[in-house]
């Protein structure tokens, strides 16, 4: 007698069912991805860094007075300068840049050079303006009124009805010049029209 040995045999209709089963969830499965990609694509865009935009800097207008000869007098003239509005002292900056002399030789100044300004500020009685003693060396009577105005007019140009104070080496200034003009007290452009006519 012959051994034989038995293997279990598999029918092809198993095999063949197993194999659409596999087929089918496979197939569903990849389906059900790509519909997946198509309502929710993850298409990655690259990227795009937007340049930060300069920010804007704002100007302030402030006015420093010259002097132009007009024939028989001199008249104060109003020359603007812009200043960056972020500037903690626009009129520090205005004075300074009065004391450096005119740039433009159709103005002049009687403003002694060497005129330095130690302090300027605004306070609740008015503007209060401390210079270095230059500025009461040498001069007329007209070279003291012009100089005068064109500190006056300058220290007001923001608030054109301010009062000033002006001190020289930190004490009050009374007189001014040899003509002894009287400047104690507070003064305005009202003022210096009316009691420094050029």
């Amino acid at each position: 007698m012959q051994n034989q040995k038995s293997s279990p045999s598999i029918s092809i209709a198993v095999v063949a069912s197993v194999c659409t089963l596999i087929g089918v969830a496979i197939g569903g499965l990849t389906s059900w991805q790509l519909h997946s990609l198509l309502d929710h694509p993850t298409v990655t865009e690259p990227s795009v860094i937007s340049p930060t935009p300069e920010p804007t800097v704002a100007f302030q207008t402030v006015q420093v007075y010259w002097l132009k000869d007009s024939g028989n007098s001199l008249e104060l003239v109003g020359s603007p300068i812009q200043l960056k509005s972020d500037l903690d002292e626009p009129l520090e900056a205005a004075f300074n840049r009065l004391l450096a002399g005119p740039g433009d030789d159709n103005f002049t100044t009687t403003i002694p050079a060497g005129t330095i300004l130690r302090s300027v500020q605004i306070k609740s009685n008015g503007v209060h303006v401390d210079l270095s003693r230059e500025f009461t060396t040498g001069g007329g009577t007209a070279s003291m009124s012009g100089r005068l105005g064109q500190i006056i007019y300058t220290a007001t140009t923001l608030q054109p009805d301010d009062r000033v104070w002006i001190s020289v080496e930190g004490k009050p200034l009374e007189y001014l010049g040899g003509g002894g003009l009287e400047v104690e007290g507070p003064l305005t452009r009202q003022r210096f029209q009316k009691e420094f006519p050029l």
